[in-house]
């Protein structure tokens, strides 16, 4: 018999590569295929192509190899310790009175999504620089207050991230480099202001945090002798099912642990105690913003090494999606348009109703944790959407895009694998594989709040300008 009758008399087994469509013919035919995703290098792009070429030769090779050791050396060597917390314009560099941080790259007021709108005229309502939002829209676009991106100011802010004077920040220093990172606190709600939303009781909430949360933990980190380990306590977080940016439920019960004795030594009211630990108590998302300065402090300490190709920060201010490359020092941004998120909504909304994503939380995956680190919290999926295997495969498949695994944050279903650990723009460019992040999802207009989470990836642009940037840069 013709060898080719055989062939098609036999039972096929295809591997199908690269467009899908191909593997759904075959299905409908009753083989059997699999599919192996492959896209070409650079999305194809000459200008991609040639630019990955040249950091490929050998002269050149040497010193991103080298320098990107460094960089991911400082990312697992990092120690973050939470040393206090104090109010923003008493710590964080640059802030005054006028001056409001948000999250993302730059951004002016014109600019802004409506939930950083939002937040930006709720801030200025809670800072007495305004008697109401409508007082509070006409000084925002009167040039009088000074916007600046809080990772210019070695902080991070969930969502909006708006920070202002009065806010009392997480103060993370890194024991092993010496830098410091500052992060402000949750708000635990769904309707708080860096979701966007800025009504009476957003405010009256902000009052109290300043009046007293705020102070007493500033007095309580003043019993601590030596701070808290927070990387410990990460690690920890993840080995009990937690990702640590959108579940959180491990990582507040081990945070408010090691606080209680030292909240107790403080001299507030036993009513005003209580008031704390009731407001901890209401949301499990209390730790994350201390996830988050935690991996802005350690890297921080990765930045500014020449001729290294990993990313220090990704971040979106709910316009544009923004990345920093640590070959790249000071505060130079690759932007691309952000991206819509992809969940479960709340009772009552429509995806069309869904602000784009936005927040410096994805610092988190930029470390390694959150949606690079699903494998550890599948129960997250009854937030964020999707399935257990997929969660799992996400942690998997951030390897291919990172340079090491960070042995000490491990992720137990992984045969305690480090979880992946230095985004490389040359290897996302390379596969086409995108970073993933899990994130919350805000109204669209300002005063709402949040309405849903999910799941969402970075522009391909962000990563094709910094890869052509670094290939001109680097002699």
């Amino acid at each position: 018999m013709n060898k080719i009758n055989e062939l098609f008399k036999s039972n096929l087994h295809v591997i199908n590569v690269g467009l899908e469509m191909f593997k759904e013919d075959i299905l409908k035919q009753k083989g059997s295929v699999a599919h192996l995703e492959w896209r070409p290098p650079g999305g194809g792009k000459p200008e991609l192509i040639s630019a990955l070429d040249r950091l490929e030769k050998p002269e050149i090779l040497e010193k991103i190899e080298a320098a990107n050791k460094l960089a991911v050396e400082r990312i697992v060597n990092s120690q973050p310790v939470l040393i206090g917390f104090d109010q923003a314009i008493n710590v964080v560099p640059g802030m005054t009175k006028t001056t409001i941080l948000h999250a993302g790259p730059p951004i002016t007021w014109d600019r802004m999504s409506g939930p950083m709108k939002g937040a930006v005229t709720g801030a200025l309502v809670f800072e007495g620089l305004a008697k109401d939002l409508e007082e509070a829209e006409a000084l925002a676009a009167s040039g009088e207050i000074t916007f600046s991106p809080c990772h210019e100011h070695n902080c991070v802010g969930s969502m909006a991230g708006v920070t202002s004077a009065s806010m009392f920040m997480h103060i993370v220093e890194n024991r092993t480099y010496g830098n410091i990172a500052y992060t402000n606190l949750s708000e635990q709600l769904s309707k708080i202001l860096r979701m966007g939303a800025n009504d009476e009781t957003v405010i009256a909430r902000l009052n109290w945090m300043r009046d007293v949360l705020g102070p007493m933990l500033r007095e309580a980190m003043r019993h601590s002798e030596n701070g808290i380990d927070l990387r410990l306590m990460l690690s920890q977080a993840l080995h009990m099912g937690d990702e640590c940016h959108n579940r959180n439920n491990a990582g507040t019960t081990l945070l408010i642990q090691a606080l209680t004795p030292l909240i107790l030594k403080t001299g507030f009211t036993t009513e005003q105690k209580i008031e704390v630990f009731e407001f901890v108590a209401s949301s499990d998302y209390f730790s994350g913003p201390t996830w988050m300065a935690l991996c802005k402090c350690a890297l921080d300490a990765a930045h500014g090494i020449e001729h290294s190709t990993i990313v220090t920060t990704m971040a979106r201010n709910g316009v544009e999606f923004g990345i920093r490359v640590s070959g790249m020092p000071g505060n130079t941004w690759f932007t691309g348009p952000a991206q819509k998120v992809i969940g479960p909504m709340f009772a009552g909304y429509k995806p069309e109703d869904a602000g784009l994503d936005i927040g410096d939380s994805a610092i988190t995956e930029t470390y390694g944790i959150g949606g690079f680190a699903m494998a550890t919290a599948p129960a997250i999926v009854a937030l964020v959407g999707g399935t257990v295997d997929e969660a799992m495969n996400y942690s998997v498949k951030m390897k291919e895009i990172t340079t090491a695994e960070n042995p000490n944050v491990t992720i137990p279903l992984l045969n305690f694998s480090g979880i992946p650990t230095g985004i490389d723009i040359r290897k996302v460019a390379q596969t086409g594989i995108l970073p993933v992040i899990n994130t919350a999802i805000a109204h669209k207009a300002p005063g709402i709040g949040m309405i849903g989470a999910g799941i969402t990836h970075p522009p391909v642009d962000c990563f094709e300008k910094a890869l052509l940037a670094l290939s001109e840069n680097i002699q």
